[in-house]
Parts: C-alpha cells; sequence; structure tokens
C-alpha cells in the first residue's frame, strides 16, 4: 500500500511536457516580427491588418498564459517570466483594443463614402458631385 500513496499525491501535470511552450513562444517571435518589420517598411499595414496580427497576438498571449498558469510550479516557470509574459500580453491588448477601433472607424469611413457615391451625393473635395468625366488637356504653350 506504502507505494500507492505517492502514485496518488502526483499532480496530474506529471505528464505534462515542459517544453511545450515553445510552439507557442515561437509563434508569439514570429508574429512580434511580423509586426515590427510591417513598421519599418515603406508599405503600411492596413487598419484591418492590424487589427487582425494583433488579434492573433492576443490570442497566442492568452494561449500561452493559460500554460505558464497551469505548469508554472510543474515546469518551474521563474515568476519573472510569468509577471513579463502577462505585462507584454496586457500592452498588447491595450495596443489590439486601439488598432481595431481604428478599424472599425476607417471601415465606417468607407462605407459612408461607398453610400454617398452610389447615392451620388456630395463626393466632391468641397461638398459638390466631385469629379467626374473625360477632361481635355488645353493644347498650346502652357
Amino acid at each position: 500500500m506504502a507505494p500507492a500513496a505517492p502514485a496518488q499525491s502526483v499532480p496530474q501535470q506529471a505528464g505534462t511536457d515542459c517544453g511545450a511552450i515553445q510552439k507557442t513562444l515561437i509563434e508569439r517571435k514570429n508574429l512580434v516580427a511580423k509586426a515590427n518589420a510591417a513598421s519599418n517598411s515603406k508599405k503600411k499595414m492596413t487598419p484591418q491588418e492590424a487589427c487582425s496580427l494583433f488579434g492573433q497576438l492576443q490570442a497566442n498571449g492568452t494561449t500561452g498564459i493559460k500554460w505558464i498558469t497551469a505548469n508554472k510550479e510543474w515546469c518551474s516557470i521563474p515568476d519573472s517570466f510569468s509577471e513579463g509574459f502577462k505585462a507584454d500580453h496586457n500592452k498588447v491588448a491595450a495596443i489590439r483594443t486601439k488598432v481595431c477601433g481604428i478599424a472599425a472607424q476607417a471601415s465606417k469611413m468607407e462605407a459612408q463614402a461607398k453610400a454617398q457615391a452610389q447615392n451620388g451625393g456630395g463626393g466632391g473635395l468641397l461638398g459638390g458631385p466631385g469629379l467626374s468625366g473625360a477632361f481635355r488637356m488645353p493644347q498650346g504653350a502652357l
């Protein structure tokens, strides 16, 4: 009976692979690299693309936090790593909220512009019908 008692007191996490977090960390590193590359690129991301990217990054962080919380003791994860990961996740969540708000506003403005164009009203810079049709360049010396 003595051997059975220690087996029952072993945590359920005994089968946990402590290296499993590496997949999440590598995915996170790739997403951050993609965001950094886009910010340094001449072709900037659209607000919708940025919202999607930060959504993926936030989902990755949520997965990482769940795993770290569940396996912190078993895998001897330092408090500093856990706290740093959570702080980074909170920053990502705040950025995502801002970026997705901008994306929603941009989508709303695009929808309004399309509606105005379809209704034929107020498409011009000064509230007129806007420019349409073909215009000939003046001939001769300019």
